[in-house]
């Protein structure tokens, strides 16, 4: 197999108008396709679909994804914070240092936690050497 890349994450939600709200208006994500019970949205060079699943809300796993990850510039890192906090995000985890990157962990309107990180998996892996 000769994987490439990432190429996208599908979270499920329990109202996607409520959802849409979240990630495009707080996040600053792109709006690109919204269907009856979908929306694709794009995020720098990631994208992202958002798929309505009401039924799902009370099966939540404990085992399978932790959170998603994406990354921004450490120059863009601050003002990314302060907007999560003007629009009342939960944060789970305050800005920190982790490796050679700054991180913060904040959940969305379902609960899924998010990250934005600063490194790359190669500066991390200097520090876990």
């Amino acid at each position: 197999m000769k994987v490439q890349g990432f190429s996208h994450v599908t979270i499920n939600v329990k109202d996607l108008v409520r959802s849409l709200r979240f990630y495009v208006d707080v996040l600053g994500m792109k709006l690109v396709h919204r269907g009856r019970k979908d929306a694709y949205l794009e995020w720098g060079s990631a994208w992202i679909c958002l798929q309505e699943r009401p039924d799902m809300a009370e099966q939540r796993p404990q085992i399978g994804v932790d959170h998603v990850a994406f990354f921004i510039d450490e120059q863009d890192f601050v003002e990314a914070v302060k907007q999560l906090k003007a629009n009342d995000v939960t944060i789970v985890w305050e800005p920190i240092r982790r490796g050679r990157g700054l991180s913060v962990n904040f959940l969305d309107s379902d609960g899924t936690q998010l990250e934005l990180h600063t490194s790359t998996l190669a500066e991390r892996m200097k520090v876990w050497k």
